[in-house]
């Protein structure tokens, strides 16, 4: 591919995943629309949209994926959206940010691998830009919303480490989300009794699935193929800064001192652990946002 279009591609894709989070906001802040019925509707038309993509694609493949990654994909997307009940779309997208990059660099220090100073430094640095902002006080995110956003991250990174070297990604995704959705219609027919529908808050529920998500996601498999490791894992450092900026200017959402330093830490802090990893180590790992694997969710 042309520089030029890994780079729309690639633009395309941070700007899907950002608008993961100012959808399911303004859905759950805005319209009527409960979380249950924003989880299954977003999980079935990302399926559905993701079974078309690979249907058409040539060669036609079936799609792959697991019970067991599904049922992460389901744990990331359900306190996902109740997490959003809550949260600001920048808060919620710079704690599923720093819960999945946590999550796969913890995996990678079990398994063995070792950080060098700036690494340690940048670690150490993200780490406190989440204190900093979990502290108690009267911009605190509220500890609900934080705790379940923190394991939606969580179960994002264990899918994403479940996706590693799974073969073809879009193929493995499209089976994930066809099997998590059926676990997403179950959750809406346990909810039913509580159920709050209206047609914005389906129609951004549908945007978020089959657009931000499914489409998303095709499209940054595709970039990934003229993006080296680092620079994927680094474009991605983006999306909590996008998920911010848009709750600003489109859900009238507060910049405060506080998120604002913390997300320079975070990102900034990320950042020194990507770029300063040595190639041997392996590939750079995914980020938040968003995606498995080197995607966003």
């Amino acid at each position: 591919m042309r520089p030029l279009h890994v780079i729309a591609l690639t633009a395309v894709a941070m700007l899907a995943f950002a608008g993961n989070s100012l959808l399911c906001r303004l859905a759950l802040k805005a319209t009527a629309i409960d979380a249950a019925s924003f989880t299954a509707i977003r999980l079935v038309s990302g399926a559905l949209v993701l079974a078309l993509i690979v249907r058409l694609r040539a060669g036609g493949q079936r799609p792959l994926g697991d019970w067991g990654s599904a049922a992460a994909l389901f744990a990331y997307a359900a306190a996902f959206s109740y997490a959003y009940l809550s949260l600001s779309a920048g808060t919620g997208a710079l704690l599923l940010f720093g819960a999945v990059q946590a999550t796969m660099i913890g995996w990678g220090l079990w398994r063995g691998e070792r950080l060098g100073g700036w690494q340690w430094l940048g670690l150490g640095t993200a780490a406190a830009g989440l204190v900093w902002l979990l502290l108690p006080g009267l911009a605190a995110p509220p500890w609900q919303g934080a705790t379940l956003m923190v394991a939606a991250g969580i179960a994002w990174g264990i899918y994403s480490l479940r996706g590693r070297g799974a073969g073809d990604a879009t193929c493995v995704t499209a089976g994930n989300f066809l099997r998590a959705a059926l676990l997403g219609l179950a959750l809406g027919a346990i909810t039913l009794p509580w159920a709050s529908l209206d047609a914005a808050g389906a129609g951004y529920a549908v945007a978020s699935g089959a657009v931000a998500s499914g489409m998303g996601y095709a499209v940054w498999y595709t970039a990934l193929r003229g993006l080296k490791a680092t620079t994927a894992a680094t474009m991605q450092l983006s999306v909590p800064v996008l998920a911010a900026l848009g709750g600003v200017l489109f859900l009238a959402e507060p910049l405060t001192a506080r998120l604002g330093l913390s997300t320079a830490a975070v990102i900034g802090g990320i950042a020194l652990v990507i770029l300063m990893k040595k190639p041997a180590a392996g590939a750079a790992p995914a980020a938040a946002a968003g995606v498995q694997p080197a995607s966003r969710p």
